[in-house]
């Protein structure tokens, strides 16, 4: 049995996951992502897909984050027929993923011509895919549940155990039979974080030969629960005090609820006044409707302590949803104190933007930063608190304050990873495959992964072959 892995996506990068394994020539493709960067890199990469789509037999979705999945739409696009298997709940984010992306490249295509036809300049630029592509790959995936093996293809065995990193994450667990071989290849996928609000702790897979492991924070540990909380609350009193707002660049899955439930936490525990937060994001207005449709995905900590005392598990007085682009820019005139949560995360895409246009320039503007940002994202620029900044093709100085939260990260860091692969058994183990990193990190993570028993591990690099044994 000739069993190979190879990497078209997140090879010594953090966006666009794109893996495949092949068995005796026949491929399997493992997330399907969008890579995130300077726009035309950005463009250029995912406009290059890597493999045919004929060759692949069956595609696996860990779980809906844009950088996993946001280029399904890709596979019917080019002749894909077969089935994408994943969790039912990530079937319902995936598809709000997809459809907010196609939808966004149709207004980008509109937006860009505009303003190429006022330089006099040629504008050829057509979107990577339509909602008809994505509502096309939505039809091609197929539900899961967690631990409930599925047979994808001859001698192919796929099972989910709970990521524990959005709604619906997994990590695919995969078993190759061929006569007396076997062979178990474990993908984490965005590996999750224990004790974090409305979803379970990350699952513990039974032992595979080989994990596929991501990497995000192989060089950077998370702060603190109970701290990233007192620093919450200090933000938000500063802006109380300032009658200043608070921008919060989010993604719309999982991160926007977590905020909402924490800030919620903090008002009803009598540390932070009521102070209104808007959640400017059509999007995560939908993703809080899927949330509320999934509890199966739930702990129990909120069974208990939310959803039985709450009609509405992810809001309370104080919460606002906008629904239309007049209610968006309303804002723009709303005295403070006010937050604003709005995708995109890396500030890329999305309403955020303009709030930033309105707002950066403002000294009592407060633009907290509570997740990943990669490289030569807008985001990773204000993190790194840029005097200046470009947005829409204008600069801007940044006179924000900037705070970032670590804390609130979906990312298990390198001590949580580390921990989680303490907890499995490892008996089989023959190799860890590190993906979905930066190279600074992912030589980090390897030494500390070596120092601390796992010396047989490995830095995926793009379109290089790995061979089982």
């Amino acid at each position: 049995m000739a069993v190979t892995l190879y990497s078209l996506g997140a090879a010594e990068e953090v966006t666009g996951s794109k893996h495949i394994f092949e068995v005796n020539g026949k491929s399997y493709l493992v997330d399907c992502g969008a890579f995130q960067g300077k726009r035309a890199e950005a463009d250029r990469k995912n406009r290059n897909f890597g493999i045919e789509t004929d060759r692949i037999e069956a595609a696996i979705l860990t779980h809906g984050h844009y950088d996993h999945s946001g280029m399904l739409p890709m596979l019917p696009k080019n002749g894909y027929k077969g089935n994408i298997f994943a969790t039912s709940a990530t079937r319902d984010i995936a598809n709000l993923i997809m459809m907010d992306s196609a939808n966004i490249q149709a207004r980008d295509a509109v937006y860009l011509k505009k303003q190429a036809q006022k330089k006099g300049e040629i504008f050829d630029w057509e979107p990577l895919y339509n909602e008809k592509d994505a509502i096309q790959a939505t039809n091609q995936i197929v539900g899961i549940s967690y631990n409930r093996p599925m047979t994808i293809g001859d001698g192919i065995t796929l099972e989910f155990y709970d990521a524990g990193h959005i709604l619906g994450s997994a990590i695919a667990f995969v078993t190759i039979q061929d006569g007396d071989k076997e062979i178990k290849i474990a993908y984490t996928g965005d590996l999750g974080r224990k004790n974090k609000p409305i979803i379970r702790d990350p699952a513990l897979i039974p032992a595979a030969d080989y994990i596929v492991m991501e990497s995000t924070y192989g060089d950077r540990r998370h702060d603190s629960t109970h701290d990233a909380m007192e620093r919450l609350a200090e933000v938000a009193k500063r802006a109380i005090k300032n009658k200043g707002r608070i921008l919060i660049p989010a993604f719309a899955i999982e991160r926007t609820q977590e905020l909402v439930y924490y800030f919620h936490m903090l008002v009803d525990q009598g540390i932070i006044p009521e102070i209104p937060i808007y959640v400017d994001s059509p999007m995560a207005t939908n993703a809080t409707t899927i949330f509320q449709v999934h509890p199966e995905c739930y702990d129990e900590e909120i069974h208990e302590a939310f959803i039985k005392h709450h009609k509405n598990p992810f809001g309370f007085n104080s919460l606002h949803f906008t629904t239309s682009v007049n209610e968006s820019k309303a804002l723009n005139d709303h005295p403070g104190p006010l937050i604003i949560i709005s995708a995109d995360g890396m500030c890329e895409a999305g309403r955020i933007q303009h709030h930033l246009i309105n707002s950066i320039e403002d000294p009592n503007t407060t633009v907290l930063t509570v997740g990943y940002m990669a490289q030569n994202t807008l985001g990773r620029r204000i993190r790194d608190k840029e005097p200046e900044v470009k947005i829409h093709g204008q600069w801007y100085k940044r006179n924000a304050a900037v705070e970032e939260i670590n804390a609130f990260s979906a990312h298990a860091d390198y001590t949580e990873c580390k921990e989680w692969l303490d907890a499995i058994d490892t008996s089989r183990l023959k190799k860890i495959f590190l993906v979905h990193g930066e190279p600074k990190a992912q030589t980090a993570f390897k030494k500390y992964l070596g120092e601390n028993g796992y010396s047989n591990t490995e830095v995926v690099r793009y379109g290089q072959t790995y061979e089982t044994e």
